[in-house]
């Protein structure tokens, strides 16, 4: 599990690493307006057009229930890593951190969880 303790965080990707098939959360932002969240997340993810792409991500809390779900609604073959955004997310009262999860059309919700600590 990845763990990004900021609001923004900046990243650097490995020259001649081996990209990983997983989407990968490169960057959180997350801003409170009243009672709900909004959360930017960058993905990272080698898509080839509609045959595989990252297609998802979510946030959930410590025992893996559902808070916000982000759809994505096609491939970003040119756009690596891109940004999307998802608000009104609501979360509990008393909650002070909460998971990114990815998925891909191929193989749907991958296992990996990024942490991110909300501000107070």
């Amino acid at each position: 599990m990845k763990k990004l303790k900021t609001l923004s965080i900046a990243f650097a990707l490995m020259s001649g690493a081996a990209v990983a098939d997983a989407p990968e959360v490169v960057d959180v932002t997350v801003t409170r307006t009243g009672d709900t969240w909004r959360f930017d997340v960058a993905i990272l993810h080698p898509d080839t057009g509609w045959d595989h792409y990252a297609d998802g991500w979510e946030v959930i809390d410590e025992d893996g229930n559902q808070l916000g779900l982000r759809p994505l609604a096609h491939p970003h073959v040119n756009e690596q890593p891109f940004t999307r955004s998802q608000g009104g997310i609501v979360i509990p009262e008393g909650v002070t951190e909460v998971y990114i999860r990815t998925r891909d059309n191929v193989d749907g919700w991958f296992d990996d969880r990024t942490l991110v600590e909300l501000p107070r």
